[in-house]
């Protein structure tokens, strides 16, 4: 009997506490919540994104080159055709962590290009960068023409009617 009072008292609640706090929680997944799996961005997002910041300049008037922009019109204009394009005249090229962008944009008359170039340049990579988190290394901005106050829109007239 003495050997159970014995036992009886090293197993005694004091001990089964000490026990327990010894013992180290288990975490499922292991590590940070963010670095389980992966985030991959299209092209087509960044582009959408960096038409939009663009877009949001003053001086530019609109984006991409005549061809394209004549293509766009038509394309708009088609029932089910697409929306209009936020992407058109801008080329992403996306990597893991990195990308780098090419934008087309016609420019309103009278404006400093310079300035304008600058202010794309700005936006785009701030809205980019924000939204994806990926680093713009570059962002190479073609001017493909300049919007005259007396010129109309180049919009093709519709042969539906």
């Amino acid at each position: 009997m003495t050997d159970m009072t014995e036992r009886n008292r090293t197993d005694s609640p004091d001990t089964e506490k000490e026990g327990q706090q010894t013992r180290k929680p288990t975490r499922r997944g292991g590590g940070d919540p963010a670095s389980r799996g992966r985030t991959t961005i299209a092209d087509g997002v960044v582009e959408k994104i960096a038409g939009l910041a663009a877009r949001d300049v003053v001086g530019v008037h609109t984006m991409g080159s005549g061809l394209s922009r004549t293509f766009g019109a038509v394309r708009d204009r088609v029932p089910g055709g697409s929306t209009k394009s936020v992407s058109r005249g801008v080329k992403a090229e996306v990597g893991e962590v990195q990308t780098a962008l090419d934008l087309e944009i016609v420019v309103d008359y009278g404006v400093s290009i310079t300035e304008v170039a600058r202010a794309v340049r700005e936006n785009v990579i701030a809205a980019v960068e924000r939204m994806t988190g990926l680093e713009v290394v570059e962002v190479n901005i073609a001017v493909s023409d300049v919007k005259l106050p007396e010129e109309e829109d180049e919009e093709p007239e519709s042969r539906l009617q």
